[in-house]
């Protein structure tokens, strides 16, 4: 049986989450469309490329002081005629140890490919 798409969308937040917090390159490349864009929060820097974006999170991972990013979302809408869908949400930025650094809202389109959602779009709002 077949996962709904909002869970489905939820669990590979979750794993790209999770990819994030353990610096693996290799678990979050999975999750990306090839032509997905990223849009940052503060400067509004434009990061187009599944590559592209993998080489900013290798970038961010070698950082000795690196921020842990998570974002959690309040509310996805699936599209009733297309396999795509909206999630919208929060994000934070924390240190290792757990100090809030930076946080926003943002959203991002997901597609289904095949079985899997990938994300295909992110935009991000900083709000402290």
């Amino acid at each position: 049986m077949a996962t709904p798409p909002e869970l489905a969308i939820r669990m590979q937040r979750a794993r790209f989450n999770q990819a994030l917090a353990d610096a693996d390159l290799a678990a979050i490349g999975p999750l990306l469309a090839k032509d997905v864009v990223l849009v940052a929060g503060t400067d509004s820097s434009l990061i187009a490329g599944r590559n592209a974006q993998l080489m900013a999170w290798k970038r961010e991972f070698a950082s000795p002081d690196r921020a842990i990013y998570r974002r959690s979302p309040d509310s996805i809408t699936v599209s009733p005629i297309a396999p795509i869908a909206f999630e919208h949400g929060d994000w934070q930025g924390m240190t290792v140890q757990g100090v809030l650094l930076t946080r926003g809202r943002y959203t991002a389109k997901w597609r289904r490919v095949g079985a899997d959602w990938l994300i295909e779009a992110e935009l991000y709002l900083t709000l402290g």
